[in-house]
């Protein structure tokens, strides 16, 4: 069989929004006199990345139909949230703060913040919420997902059961997982540990052993014992990157589409849309983004936190690698929307690329595609965010040796969603493609998610 149902039906806990209970244990410091024995990578990872990890406490309203009449009650939880913006911008699960009234943030030295949820996506179960504390705040130490192996340890951080900044360790015991913990919510490509993730645990940080988050918890097998999950953080900060957009937040615009490098090291401008910011500061395809202002950039996400909050106007200094020569531009920041002919200007270019961009899916995937309007997606309740409907499949081509059908709607590919002509012309334009083996796919079909690996072809320049 070609395909196999995507998820099947197990019975899982969402760690977070545990029931609440009372932190019984002091945070543990350390004494200037501990043996450097006894500081063991273990200690260092979680020193360094416990300073930024938040407990988040609230209260929702959920519907008991044990209860008499079948009526509302109030429910305290408790979950964990992880500092990615010394401003006071932490990301975390949305289940952890949807529906509560009032999200309370608790920080590592005792202070007590009342937090705004500035986006959420209820797709992925992520969220970014903000605290205003008037100073500066330590961000989690971030690595990378990409390149995890079975059998590594990881640590993980969090409020279990309400005990605040609880640490436990294990190894990474399986990646690509894909999960379903409801008929409303699931999840795809997750990292297994056997690290203890327990109710409260969702939005800490899974920690690999040199202290950098590498994912972000999530969810507990029910009745099972050393079976937890959490979201491979490239995934999770790509989402942050979306949820703290400029466009998103300021209606400001740069007119960068960016993607993390093969090894993950660089962050490249894969196309610069004409008329925008980044056109006019002169920046090309193919630059490697190194410092946007004060900001370090290695992720998309850093260039949306370099603009926020920039005013109108603006200039800001941006270096860039070009082959081996460094660049220094200047970004100035621009209301979106401002000048509707290089928007014009950038529609025509866009249609232009898209046309290529399917030629390309034909001859690397054996695809002719067609953006599928969002009602669709929105009529079905579905937690995709947009697809590609499959017009013609090539007899000879690596979709029809997977059963891909005439119809069927092409919703990811790999760690990439499939919703524009946009992100098929990325993935079917990407160098690393070719050496990823198979590459896992995801198909609506009817009422059903579908799921395969296909060996793509390489791609011809």
């Amino acid at each position: 069989m070609p395909f196999a149902p995507s998820f099947r039906r197990r019975t899982f806990w969402l760690a977070g929004f545990a029931g609440a209970a009372a932190s019984l244990l002091a945070p543990g410091r350390c004494s200037a006199e501990i043996s450097p024995l006894r500081m063991t990578p273990i200690v260092r990872a979680v020193q360094a990345a416990r300073p930024s990890v938040v407990n988040i406490q609230g209260q929702k309203t959920v519907t008991d139909e044990a209860a008499p009449g079948g009526g509302a009650r109030q429910v305290n939880g408790m979950g964990t949230g992880v500092v990615i913006d010394p401003r006071g911008y932490v990301l975390t699960n949305h289940h952890v703060v949807d529906g509560v009234r009032q999200i309370r943030v608790t920080l590592d030295d005792g202070s007590v913040d009342v937090a705004r949820l500035v986006a959420h996506d209820r797709r992925t179960d992520l969220a970014v919420i903000k605290i205003n504390v008037g100073r500066t705040l330590p961000t989690i130490p971030v690595g990378a997902s990409q390149d995890l192996m079975p059998g590594e340890p990881v640590i993980a951080v969090g409020n279990a059961y309400g005990y605040e900044h609880t640490v436990t360790r294990g190894i990474i015991s399986a990646l690509g997982r894909d999960v379903q913990v409801s008929d409303t919510q699931a999840y795809d490509d997750l990292i297994q540990t056997d690290a203890s993730i327990n109710p409260g645990n969702s939005g800490g940080p899974l920690l690999s052993i040199e202290g950098k988050m590498i994912g972000l918890n999530v969810a507990v097998r029910a009745g099972a014992q050393g079976i937890g999950f959490a979201i491979p953080i490239d995934q999770a900060l790509d989402v942050a990157a979306e949820l703290m957009s400029v466009e998103r937040l300021e209606n400001k615009w740069h007119g960068l589409d960016v993607a993390g490098s093969r090894n993950g090291a660089a962050l490249v401008v894969r196309r610069v849309d004409p008329g925008s910011p980044a056109a006019h500061s002169g920046v090309r395809p193919g630059d490697v983004i190194e410092q946007l202002g004060d900001v370090r950039v290695e992720r998309a996400l850093d260039v949306e936190r370099a603009l926020l909050g920039r005013r109108i106007g603006e200039n800001v200094e941006l270096a860039v690698r070009r082959g081996e020569q460094q660049v220094d531009l200047r970004l100035a920041v621009a209301r979106r929307g401002d000048a509707p002919a290089r928007q014009a200007t950038a529609r025509v270019a866009a249609a232009t690329e898209a046309a290529a961009g399917g030629d390309k899916a034909w001859s690397v995937l054996g695809l002719r595609l067609e953006q599928e309007p969002s009602r669709t997606f929105q009529q079905r309740q579905s937690r995709y965010r947009g697809g590609m409907r499959v017009t013609d499949v090539r007899v000879d081509g690596p979709a029809a040796a997977k059963g891909i059908r005439t119809g069927d709607i092409l919703v990811g590919m790999h760690r990439w969603e499939t919703a524009s002509d946009d992100d098929v012309r990325y993935i079917v334009n990407n160098e690393s493609l070719s050496d990823l083996g198979e590459v896992k796919f995801y198909v609506l079909r009817g009422a059903e998610t579908l799921y395969g690996a296909m060996r793509i072809e390489p791609v011809l320049r």
